[in-house]
């Protein structure tokens, strides 16, 4: 057994494909496929299900899968053991981040990390909060950024961002003449936030629980930008955070709403169990973000 039929059977795994398995581990198809039929030799069960057009596991698969990861893993953390007592880092490090965001702190503790360990891979991917955060619990993100009702248990965070939810409505909305207003207020009028899965639709749908309000969802984006500009043409209250806020009051009057208790967080979250990489990676983006004024 070797380490890379583990690897492939793994990305085959994770990626319900050959096809984008071999493209992830940058061989040929083909090689992919002999090497897992390898493993399953050794191994003396079938791990892969090619009896239909999705690629899944098999109970055998299924009950290999995590131990598989945790062969990778502890041979990583070897590899790099070595490296930190022979002064070298190597490896790959994944880091995940808001789809849409742009956050220089994070950015310059990359740009930071690469300089001095140039040896290290580096992925960045988007997606929704709650998928990241599963993605780093299950090992295939190392790092993430993401927005949040609270912090995820299990896992290490460095709050970033701790603030209120504020309702954003054009000038001559009939809510603009209010100084404060509630959720109830809010659900008279269609609502424009961001999709489930997000820190701020986290926070607001609770709230809305809470006190037993069903507001209308009329229209979602990923982006606050997009968000603020259907709010500006009338097409629903906006639903965002104080500080993205901030950046559209020369065209929306932003409202206190009074009945959301909970901040919307923007943190970054990784495992308790840190490779050296990760733990290098992690100082820089705690260097970067201090650095930057509140």
């Amino acid at each position: 057994m070797e380490l890379r039929q583990l690897e492939y059977f793994v990305a085959v795994a994770e990626e319900a494909s050959f096809t984008r398995a071999a493209e992830r581990v940058r061989i040929s198809q083909s090689g992919v496929s002999a090497q897992v039929r390898q493993l399953e030799r050794e191994l003396g069960a079938t791990l892969i299900d090619r009896s239909t057009r999705t690629t899944t596991l098999t109970a055998a698969g299924r009950a290999a899968l995590e131990h598989a990861r945790a062969t990778l893993a502890a041979a990583d953390t070897i590899r790099q053991a070595v490296g930190e007592v022979t002064g070298l880092i190597r490896g790959q490090l994944t880091v995940g981040m808001i789809i849409g965001c742009t956050v220089t702190p994070l950015f310059e503790a990359l740009e930071a990390f690469h300089r001095a360990h140039p040896q290290v891979e580096l992925t960045l991917l988007e997606g929704n909060s709650d998928r990241l955060v599963e993605s780093v619990r299950s090992a295939t993100i190392d790092l993430a950024l993401v927005g949040t009702a609270e912090a995820p248990a299990g896992l290490n965070a460095l709050t970033i961002v701790s603030e209120r939810l504020v309702a954003l409505v054009p000038p001559e909305h009939p809510l603009a003449r209010q100084e404060t207003i509630g959720l109830a207020d809010i659900a008279e009028h269609p609502v424009v936030c961001m999709p489930e899965g997000t820190g701020i639709r986290t926070v607001f749908d609770r709230a809305c629980a809470a006190r037993r309000v069903q507001p209308t969802i009329a229209l979602q984006a990923s982006a606050a930008a997009t968000i603020a500009d259907l709010a500006t043409r009338g097409l629903g209250v906006a639903i965002l955070s104080e500080s993205l806020a901030d950046e559209y009051e020369d065209r929306l009057t932003a409202l206190r709403v009074s009945d959301v208790d909970g901040p919307a967080l923007l943190a970054l979250v990784w495992a308790a169990t840190q490779s050296p990489a990760l733990a290098r990676l992690v100082r820089n983006c705690r260097d970067a973000f201090a650095a930057t004024p509140a």
